[in-house]
């Protein structure tokens, strides 16, 4: 596995890596949430960069069984970060965080790219405390998920984050009432910081017309879910086409900007 600052490497194995190059590296990054090993097929299948894997969808989503990260990462060669969560909310405590330690171990052997996760203390703000345990001792990137945007106070929960050993990226949706009504604080969080630019990965109720805000922004990271599944549904499964036509979108604004 790599160190978050090294080049990403795909589908590595034990002591084996293979580095390659990204749709994400020339335009925008695709990452698409899979619960199956057809999931992770037709994603790749349609272009995508990288796929976030979650094994339920109830509340804010649960990890994967190993057996079923173990289908994934054999079904495609594309990078996959797991979700970490053990139950519903973003609290958590001690024993949570053991078991999740030790499943993130098991993911890693099995060729987990990096994680997806996500904790909120008490007081609605990042819980850095369950956060730095599971991620300190890591050489992996991870990314923030959408309890960014539970917080209370959204800028003293972005101070928290920049930083942390192996953060490369934080999902949000700018509100947690999803991009329609966030979109103008994200692209004004992008526009004001470069470096925050850089972090978002742009996911919750994202739709083709907020990707040219947000790459005029900076944003370079997209996340889609139920958008690449027929009726927008996770009952469905993931569709080829519809995938690519967010490759192509992508790929159409990173000309645009490069002209």
């Amino acid at each position: 596995m790599r160190a978050a600052d090294e080049p990403e490497a795909r589908g590595c194995r034990a002591s084996v890596c293979v580095l390659t190059v990204h749709h994400g590296d020339m335009s925008g990054l695709l990452e698409v949430v899979v619960l199956t090993a057809d999931d992770a097929r037709r994603a790749e299948e349609g272009g995508a960069d990288r796929l976030m894997m979650v094994g339920e969808l109830t509340g804010q989503g649960r990890c994967p069984e190993p057996a079923a990260f173990r289908r994934v990462r054999d079904a495609c060669t594309i990078p996959i970060r797991p979700l970490l969560r053990l139950r519903d909310g973003y609290r958590s405590d001690g024993g949570e965080v053991t078991r999740l330690r030790g499943l993130a171990s098991n993911y890693l052997s099995d060729g987990a790219e990096g994680f997806v996760l996500g904790f909120l203390d008490g007081y609605s703000q990042v819980d850095t405390e369950i956060v730095a345990a599971l991620t300190d001792d890591g050489y992996w990137p991870w990314t923030f998920d959408h309890a960014i945007d539970r917080c209370l106070d959204m800028d003293e929960a972005w101070a928290r984050l920049r930083g942390m050993r192996g953060l490369d990226q934080i999902l949000t949706a700018g509100s947690s009432r999803g991009l329609e009504i966030g979109l103008d604080d994200l692209v004004l969080r992008a526009r004001a910081d470069p470096e925050d630019a850089r972090l978002i990965l742009a996911g919750g109720g994202l739709v083709p017309e907020h990707v040219a805000w947000l790459s005029r922004a900076g944003v370079r990271a997209f996340q889609v879910g139920p958008q690449v599944r027929t009726g927008g549904s996770f009952a469905a499964d993931v569709d080829p086409s519809l995938v690519r036509g967010w490759r192509i979108l992508l790929d159409s604004e990173h000309v645009r900007r490069a002209s």
